[in-house]
């Protein structure tokens, strides 16, 4: 009489070899490779196979307040589904509460699973006021609103303007607006062929609604709800304009022309912010 030979229901870790002698040469490897680890933390006596959960539990909560599901950990991790509900929710059906100690591998697993917007998925509802902000931003820059729309593949112009009042966005809202901020932050409306009277527009929708321009802003807090912006010290439009367009024309060899256009003013606004802001004789002498 012979004994029918189980076969494994997956070859993932080690239990194909240990409960059904798996004979395939990488489960063997791996076995191996195992076997060697362990006898070395334990001549060294640093022998640990398993960790509290709680540290792992939390983390993945924290996660989930993220928009991170404990669904998507498990992909980003590369551990089975079971694992983490497990150890969120144990498996009331044998009576097992949460998992309360996991192997450290697996804890190590989750732990370098961190709250990144790159981690989120597309469909997750994630804290908008990063994505608020970024779009304000850029039409505080003199972007209009439906260029951005463009940019961002939005047809319709109201719906720019609901993501830029938006408490929550979509992951995969969030994460093209940070891309779009990071390619225009800096740029010039004008340089891509945005009129100066629509920069202007921008600009004044930006003002009417005490939008912060990027600089502002920074980038390690601009997600941050409790974070605000760094408007500096207070300098009228005339001062700005006139200190703005004498820095550009000394440093950068722009004319008039030139530091208006840059500016997205005329030339009769910027003489007329010259005439009213005339530079001082420490100005001069410097």
């Amino acid at each position: 009489m012979t004994t029918a030979v189980r076969e494994a229901p997956h070859h993932r870790n080690l239990t194909c070899v240990k409960e059904y002698r798996c004979r395939r040469p990488a489960c063997l490897r791996r076995s191996a490779d195992y076997d060697r680890n362990r006898n070395r933390l334990v001549a060294y006596g640093r022998w640990q196979p398993l960790v509290d959960a709680e540290p792992v539990r939390q983390h993945i909560r924290m996660l989930s307040s993220y928009g991170i599901g404990w669904q998507r950990v498990c992909r980003l991790a590369g551990v089975a589904n079971g694992c983490i509900s497990k150890i969120l929710y144990g498996a009331p059906h044998e009576g097992r509460g949460p998992t309360k100690r996991v192997r450290t591998t697996t804890a190590d697993k989750i732990l370098a699973v961190k709250p990144s917007l790159d981690h989120v998925a597309p469909s997750a509802r994630v804290d908008g006021t990063g994505t608020r902000r970024r779009l304000q931003a850029l039409v505080a820059n003199g972007w209009p609103q439906m260029r951005l729309g463009r940019e961002l593949g939005i047809k319709h112009h109201r719906l720019i303007w609901d993501q830029v009042r938006k408490d929550v966005v979509s992951g995969d809202t969030a994460r093209k607006v940070r891309d779009l901020y990071e390619r225009l932050w800096n740029v010039d409306p004008a340089t891509r062929g945005v009129s100066l009277r629509y920069i202007a527009q921008a600009k004044q929708i930006a003002v009417t609604n005490g939008w912060a321009p990027p600089a502002a802003w920074d980038d390690d807090y601009i997600d941050s709800p409790a974070a605000a912006p760094d408007l500096g010290e207070h300098v009228d439009r005339y001062t700005a304009i006139a200190e703005d367009a004498r820095w550009l024309m000394s440093t950068q060899g722009y004319t008039v022309a030139q530091a208006a256009h840059r500016l997205g003013i005329t030339k009769d606004h910027l003489y007329r912010a010259f005439s009213q802001r005339p530079e001082t004789n420490e100005a001069v002498a410097a």
